[in-house]
């Protein structure tokens, strides 16, 4: 993908070719939407004028606020750090119980338009070392997005991504040789599920998951429980052998966070208990794993050798424990026994 030109409130779309006529094809998510000259596709982002594809949306932010780290949630990466978020508008999902749906699934959202030199100044001017692009689907404006984080890196600012993940292979790589940290939605591991109810693709996000652990990128994973949907004993399992894939060579975090109802699902919210039992089940196969949505969860951070609690959280107000900055400050080793923990400073 080439970097898109600044043109105000409208840039090219480089995702996308011709798809016969004045019909194109964009071929950024496995949708691959065919759309017809004056429609947009499915995430309502991408637009068909004149045979020529553009993104109106381009730069559009519908929310800044300096967050703690730990609301992305990344439990592995700089804990303790705040960090601008930068929230879109729009996806290309249709989960029906999407906590965050006015913003990703209505249109008439507020915000303004920033260009990347104008966000990337927020972030400076917020006195943050990091930048999360969040709350409803970054990767839908990914030309946006991969000329924020190279400016971004330029001025020595580390990227968040927190995403669906469900967008193809080429878009994936150019996102991901920019990304420092992630956080990728694991919604479930049905690929009916995916297909049917929130209008994605398994294959595609678990392959992405993949191709951030190869690119080295820090990687946590987020699943929300939805009664009825994806909280069966069977289903987990499905998660937990997929996460376990990837444990020997580095453990991948997983936070299972609680459900409440919202947009087109009314569905009882996820019980506190049920949900921590989740959670304890998962940790006889992964190393960590974390509750949200909840008071009262498994939200420390133990020591993988010793087991002493090297972080301590409360919501988001955090202690270090026996977390100890060795080799010049580019690690943590565990206090007591020394053994290197799995936290990037």
């Amino acid at each position: 993908m080439k970097t898109a030109r600044y043109y105000g409130v409208l840039a090219p779309a480089e995702a996308s070719s011709p798809g016969g006529g004045r019909v194109i094809e964009c071929r950024l998510c496995p949708r691959r939407c065919r759309i017809a000259d004056g429609d947009a596709g499915t995430c309502k982002v991408r637009e068909n004028r004149g045979g020529k594809m553009l993104l109106p949306s381009y730069g559009f932010i519908t929310a800044l606020a300096v967050d703690p780290i730990e609301k992305k949630p990344l439990y592995h990466f700089r804990p303790g750090t705040g960090i601008l978020s930068a929230g879109f508008a729009l996806c290309n999902l249709r989960c029906p119980f999407c906590q965050n749906w006015e913003i990703s699934q209505k249109t008439d959202v507020r915000g303004r338009f920033y260009t990347p030199e104008e966000l990337i100044g927020e972030v400076e001017a917020g006195g943050c070392a990091q930048i999360a692009y969040t709350y409803s689907e970054p990767l839908i404006h990914s030309e946006y997005l991969c000329n924020c984080m190279a400016l971004a890196h330029e001025r020595g600012i580390a990227n968040v991504l927190v995403s669906n993940g469900c967008v193809n292979r080429e878009a994936a790589e150019d996102v991901l040789a920019l990304t420092d940290a992630a956080n990728i939605d694991l919604k479930c591991f049905s690929e009916e599920t995916y297909s049917r109810v929130l209008g994605g693709n398994l294959e595609t996000v678990c392959q992405f998951i993949g191709k951030c652990l190869e690119l080295g990128v820090h990687l946590e994973l987020t699943t929300l429980i939805v009664p009825g949907l994806n909280d069966s004993p069977e289903e987990i399992d499905r998660c937990i052998e997929f996460i376990a894939a990837f444990e020997a060579a580095s453990p991948v975090p997983w936070h299972l966070s609680a459900y409440h109802p919202a947009y087109k699902w009314d569905a009882p919210p996820t019980d506190t208990e049920e949900l921590i039992e989740i959670a304890r089940r998962a940790r006889k196969r992964l190393a960590y794993v974390y509750t949200g949505n909840i008071r009262g969860g498994l939200e420390d951070t133990a020591c993988p050798r010793c087991g002493k609690t090297l972080v301590r959280r409360s919501g988001y107000r955090i202690e270090k424990c026996a977390l100890v900055l060795s080799d010049g400050g580019k690690g943590y080793t565990c206090a007591r026994c020394g053994a290197r923990a799995p936290v990037v400073p």
